[in-house]
């Protein structure tokens, strides 16, 4: 063994004794007549000393040899420090070192090896397996690992049986662009790179393991936006059997024991809220709860008054920001310019307040007297203090706008806790989404998802009416996980296959294997999926999630570590009967 403890676990309790250590140079500190070196690996740092009084002139020399991220092995007696670091576990002693060895030298760092460091982003993603050294990343990925063992723990408690499913499968249209992989055996033809393992799972129940669940990786071929990932990780849930009550009670189960586990709080009964109230009230379908302006729609009070934005707009609809009132112009101004970015897409924004000294007015003052304002204040229930924010358009687009500014706000005004957590059940979601480019309806989840029982007659009158059997789970905003009930009778799994516009022979040749396995006494069955990646980065406090991705893709899907995605040799491309023809 290169060492008899780690860094991380001397003590007091080991005064004299001889111990040997492995691990990084973090620090040197050289007064010439003695050196301190301070040893780190990822259990923690110990001090190392040399003393000219106390240890031989070669390894004084040796010692001076040494430089930050050297990897060396050293021997030695323990000691107690006189000038004691409180910090750190082993800030009461040191290793007087009496032999050195130096298992190999490093260059300079490119940027430095401490908690706060000097290297941005895409120099620390470069050179990734430095920044694992960094107390931030290394604790994320250990805090990754812990939660995917108490997510085994829990479902093999629950009965769950972990099952591996196909990487190389067969590409469907649906969702996504998938990742495509030439077969060298089949020329001409290709795999797909799952999306999630949905068939798989499904065909799992009907082969009777009733309760499914798997860590997967996952992949999506997409644009990718604000921290995702093209590659990801699951936790892929199914159960045979079971109606969505049962799916729900299980994994809301899980969500309370990791939220109790990991942050000690405790949760009754996660609240739920169907998608329409959702959409209604704040504007997207994974709302966070942890602060109110929910949205007040003012069609019927601000129309008529010969203010064209609001007369011609879809809807008017707006939020009660409390205890803003005294925002300057210059701070309103700059909200103006927030929502006119193209990333929002908004024409403007009309702005009242309901100052602390009883004022009201707006920046509509011009075509709404005092008692409109009276009215509109009213309407959004606000108090002396208040600002209201408020914006108009068509009504899908402007929902969206004041969404994001809410959010935007929930941020700058501190009301997005990292240590607060706010769960959400979203629920009745439609089932089907009307298409105007396509003239088609598509699955608003996926193809397998069940309508609910009572809406199932609308398929044959009013398909965009009907509501799916399906949930997603919300937290701090965030979609964490989302299933549904699945389609298990040929005939409606048939049903829905036409509504989407799939020929039979499409059909046959995209699922024909799921429809044939349909054929052999499938059970009822459902599930859900986490996004993992997501959340462990919320319950460790934070929402992005690269950090605790080991080696994670940078906004262009691109490992700049190793320099992926990258050509490859004509001889390779020739092997797999492959031409390339790349567009100018």
């Amino acid at each position: 063994m290169f060492r008899s403890h780690t860094n991380g676990e001397l003590s007091l309790k080991n005064l004299n004794e001889e111990v040997t250590l492995s691990g990084w140079v973090q620090t040197i500190r050289d007064k010439g007549f003695m050196i301190w070196v301070d040893l780190r690996d990822r259990y923690g740092i110990t001090q190392l000393v040399f003393d000219q009084d106390r240890s031989s002139a070669q390894l004084m020399e040796e010692a001076k040899k040494l430089g930050r991220e050297f990897v060396i092995q050293a021997t030695g007696r323990v000691i107690e420090r006189v000038s004691k670091n409180p910090n750190i576990p082993t800030g009461e002693i040191e290793i007087l070192v009496e032999k050195l060895t130096i298992l190999n030298d490093s260059q300079l760092p490119p940027f430095t090896i401490e908690d706060e460091t000097d290297g941005g982003e895409e120099l620390r993603m470069k050179y990734r397996y430095l920044d694992i050294r960094r107390n931030p990343v290394k604790d994320k990925l250990i805090f990754r690992h812990k939660m995917a063992q108490k997510v085994r723990n829990y479902l093999s408690d629950e009965g769950f049986i972990e099952v591996e499913t196909p990487v190389l499968i067969k590409s469907t249209p649906e969702g996504a662009r998938d990742f495509v992989v030439p077969s060298r055996m089949n020329p001409g033809q290709f795999y797909a790179l799952p999306q999630s393992p949905q068939t798989f799972k499904q065909l799992l129940m009907v082969g009777g393991m009733d309760k499914y669940f798997q860590i997967v990786k996952c992949f999506r071929d997409e644009d990718l936006r604000a921290d995702r990932q093209p590659e990801f990780t699951q936790i892929d849930c199914e159960m045979a059997f079971v109606e969505q009550e049962d799916v729900m009670n299980v994994f809301e189960g899980m969500t309370k024991t990791l939220l109790k586990d990991i942050t000690g709080q405790e949760f009754g009964d996660f609240p739920r809220m169907t998608f329409a109230d959702a959409m209604r009230k704040y504007g997207n379908d994974k709302p966070d709860i942890r602060f109110g302006m929910e949205f007040v729609e003012l069609n019927e009070l601000v129309k008529g008054k010969d203010f064209k934005i609001f007369d011609d707009a879809e809807l008017v609809v707006g939020i009660n920001v409390e205890g803003c009132a005294d925002y300057t112009r210059k701070q309103i101004d700059e909200l103006v310019d927030w929502v006119k970015r193209p990333q929002i897409g908004a024409s403007g924004m009309v702005w009242a307040k309901f100052q602390n000294d009883g004022v009201k007015t707006s920046s509509v003052n011009k075509f709404y007297n005092e008692e409109d304002l009276t009215k509109i204040i009213e309407k959004f229930g606000a108090k002396e203090g208040d600002l209201m924010l408020i914006l108009s358009g068509n009504e899908n687009k402007v929902r969206a706008q004041l969404s994001a500014l809410r959010m935007e706000l929930g941020n700058r005004l501190g009301l997005r806790k990292g240590n607060e957590f706010a769960p959400l059940w979203v629920v009745d979601f439609p089932l089907l989404e009307w298409d105007e480019d396509t003239e088609r309806y598509h699955a608003m989840h996926h193809p397998f998802t069940s309508p609910k029982p009572e809406d199932i007659h609308l398929l044959e009158t009013d398909p965009g009416k009907a509501r799916a059997n399906a949930y997603d789970m919300v937290l701090n905003g965030n979609e964490i996980g989302g299933g549904s009930i699945r389609i298990f009778d040929r005939d409606l799994q048939s049903k829905m296959f036409d509504l989407l516009g799939f020929t039979r022979e499409e059909a046959e040749a995209q699922f024909g294997f799921l429809m044939n396995a349909f054929k052999y006494g499938a059970p009822p069955h459902g599930g859900l999926a986490f996004g993992f990646d997501r959340l462990v980065a919320i319950l460790d406090g934070n929402e992005v999630i690269r950090d605790y991705i080991a080696f994670p893709k940078n906004n262009s899907g691109r490992d700049v570590m190793i320099d992926a995605p990258a050509s490859i040799a004509d001889a390779q491309l020739d092997e797999l009967e492959l031409q390339l023809n790349l567009k100018a």
